[in-house]
């Protein structure tokens, strides 16, 4: 019974990867001299009362698949609120409606507890893009997003203007060699950091599958909106970093947990779609019980990935300040499509998730980045409770990436960057500065979120391909 076929295991509703698996191994060990008709009809009967077969030793486990999967779709599907939980819009003029309408139906949810939206929003999958949502001990994969990780770095340099014009095609050099997008290109020498030694990578079967994707694709960026740049940053007088308040040269990147995250992300979202049943308009909210396997398995796998995202824009820094002789004088982080344990303002222990957001509690540093032409701002958090602790992400896409590409053309775009003094490397015309919010709009709408603490242009941009 060899070759008993995956399709032939589709027809018979065994549609299961694993359960196929399971299938195959146990026909091929105890009815491997069986005539396949036989084997497809007693197949059939399991599935139709797999409780006649939970005492076969051989059938056991394909019945009580069989069994909790019935047990699962009969699970009445969760009640929203009539209520919903509250919520703070940051910037309301300059978002959509249809972002507004996702969050307004995840604070709905029972497990809602706070929401904010922050002025860079748009719509998303499940939680829309700069949409903060403090839950009740569960987890959204998707209210944390398919980029799990994905966060800034900034390195303020101890070199001015002056080196970037005197040695910018060394810059050029540098970036060309260090600096891989997507798929393509690989490093002249491995990559390794000690996060690809974590035990978390032996504790799932998907994680040891996906360990190898991640030695791969180490110190690399991802496409989209995902950037290395070049620039000059303006601190401002009395910035918490003790610097003084002059023009820095500055290596700014964002990327996020590539391959491995976004793995995860599609392996627990349906976990939590098959097991979380919700309205079908509320259904990619599904989430996971943290008390569940599967919802401690999702925030070590999404902990983990985080990690692996700063050891990427740790690799990307080291590699290129290296080459190019530079030092290191105060480096910025952040991430802002996570998970976070924390305490709200009434004392409640929550889950906040941050989906394209920026953690701004009190005194914490953030990077809020616009266009490849226009600023990025260093920010320090206020710690607005209002505001859930968070600030937005980035300027937020003002176009849909279809719309972005006809809205100009590569000559229009070139124009636009030389207006701004920025040289592209490699970039799409789908991150135009016109796909953007206008920055300087979106800081202004989040005063009560943030103080700017230096001021960011961008000078050398290296993005994915088009």
């Amino acid at each position: 019974m060899g070759n008993l076929k995956a399709k032939e295991l589709d027809k018979i509703g065994y549609a299961d990867d694993k359960l196929k698996s399971l299938v195959i191994n146990t026909i091929a060990k105890h009815y491997k001299h069986q005539d396949k008709t036989a084997t497809i009809a007693l197949l059939t009967a399991v599935k139709q009362n797999p409780a006649a077969y939970v005492s076969n030793n051989h059938l056991q486990k394909i019945a009580e698949a069989f069994i909790k999967s019935e047990a699962v779709d009969d699970v009445i599907p969760f009640k929203l609120m009539e209520t919903p939980a509250p919520l703070k819009i940051y910037g309301s003029d300059e978002i959509e409606e249809i972002a507004k309408r996702q969050m307004a139906l995840a604070l709905l949810l029972p497990i809602s507890m706070q929401g904010a939206l922050m002025p860079d929003a748009h719509s998303g999958y499940g939680l829309p893009i700069g949409g903060v949502l403090a839950t009740r001990n569960a987890v959204i994969p998707y209210g944390v997003g398919m980029d799990i990780g994905c966060r800034m770095a900034l390195s303020i340099i101890d070199a001015d203007e002056k080196f970037m014009k005197r040695y910018e095609h060394q810059v050029k050099q540098a970036m060309g060699k260090w600096t891989h997008f997507g798929m393509e290109g690989s490093f002249p020498v491995p990559q390794y950091h000690e996060v690809l030694d974590s035990p978390a990578f032996t504790e799932t079967p998907l994680l040891k599958k996906l360990h190898g994707k991640a030695v791969q694709q180490l110190g690399t960026s991802g496409s989209g909106n995902h950037f290395v740049e070049f620039g000059l940053i303006e601190l401002s007088d009395n910035n918490s970093l003790a610097l003084a308040p002059k023009t820095y040269m500055v290596l700014l990147t964002h990327s996020g947990s590539r391959g491995l995250g976004a793995n995860i992300a599609r392996h627990y979202t349906q976990i939590a779609m098959d097991t979380c049943k919700l309205s079908r308009e509320a259904q990619p909210l599904a989430w996971l019980d943290l008390a569940s396997e599967a919802g401690q398995e999702y925030w070590m796998s999404m902990t983990l990935a985080g990690d692996y995202a700063s050891a990427c824009h740790d690799w990307i820094h080291i590699n290129l300040l290296k080459a190019l002789g530079l030092k290191v004088l105060h480096k910025v982080q952040n991430h802002h499509n996570f998970a976070w344990k924390e305490v709200l303002a009434d004392g409640s222990q929550a889950i906040v998730h941050r989906k394209g957001a920026t953690p701004a509690h009190k005194g914490e540093l953030g990077i809020i980045p616009g266009s490849m032409a226009t600023p990025a701002y260093l920010v320090i958090g206020k710690g607005n409770t209002g505001g859930l602790n968070s600030a937005s992400h980035g300027a937020g896409r003002a176009m849909s990436r279809q719309d972005a590409k006809a809205s100009t053309t590569k000559a229009a775009m070139k124009k636009m960057l030389a207006q701004n003094n920025v040289t592209l490397l490699d970039g799409s015309i789908e991150e135009n500065p016109l796909a953007y919010k206008d920055i300087e709009t979106v800081m202004a709408a989040q005063t009560e979120l943030v103080t700017i603490q230096g001021k960011f242009c961008p000078r050398i941009v290296r993005m994915n391909k088009e």
